[in-house]
């Protein structure tokens, strides 16, 4: 089954490029560039995730995701907004949004909550990667949560081969910690992320055999699984 996302966007530049990268990423994308057109195809056709701007003419996003909400209060909505107000957030969520994506935002920042949020919905949507991931000395079976070399090896818990899953993805790249949190733990909050802090310190003595593998902690940013020859 191919998801099927339906992005709404006035801002056209900025929507073909969200709608390419998703499309590349796998998924069946219906771009609208206002919230009158997004509402008349999102009661045309069935969608697995919604993803809409605020600032729209015709229908504002929070109109448009109140409208949805009468009609599917399951479906994911994810907003794309300039706003960061602490209010602008609050009134989106009572609207029906599920997460809130602030512009400027980065390519793998949306990859991710796109991925968490339809795994909410219980649609695991994760790109089809090698099952068995080479990290340095180290052999990865992410299907099998096992972490081996020619010396030892150890099976993972569901959690610790996630949050490697995802730093192997984006691996010698700083991966964001909120990103991180959403994707494992579908929120972010002080509590989760203090597990996620132990569940760090673990793959760190996984690996500290291997002097070429370094899992670094960019304060205030996140983490950088770092590989060197």
């Amino acid at each position: 089954m191919i998801p099927k996302i339906l992005l709404v966007e006035d801002d056209t530049s900025l929507g073909f490029v969200i709608a390419d990268q998703l499309k590349r990423d796998g998924y069946k994308v219906t771009l609208c560039i206002d919230g009158a057109e997004g509402f008349k195809r999102f009661n045309e056709e069935s969608f697995h995730l919604c993803i809409f701007d605020v600032m729209m003419p015709k229908m504002d996003g929070f109109t448009l995701a109140r409208e949805v909400r009468k009609i599917n209060k399951e479906v994911p909505i994810l907003f794309l907004t300039a706003k960061a107000m602490t209010e602008d957030k609050i009134e989106g969520f009572k609207a029906g949004a599920d997460d809130y994506l602030t512009k400027p935002f980065s390519v793998e920042e949306l990859q991710l909550r796109v991925i968490a949020l339809l795994k909410r919905v219980n649609i695991n949507v994760e790109e089809e990667v090698d099952k068995i991931i080479t990290i340095g000395s180290y052999q990865f079976d992410s299907e099998n949560y096992t972490l081996s070399n020619k010396d030892t090896s150890r099976t993972l818990t569901r959690k610790e081969a996630h949050i490697l899953r995802i730093l192997t993805k984006f691996k010698n790249q700083v991966t964001p910690r909120e990103m991180i949190l959403n994707a494992v733990w579908g929120q972010d909050d002080y509590f989760v992320g203090r597990s996620l802090d132990v569940f760090i310190t673990k793959l760190r003595k996984y690996f500290k055999d291997d002097e070429h593998i370094s899992i670094s902690n960019i304060h205030g940013v996140g983490f950088k699984l770092e590989i060197t020859d």
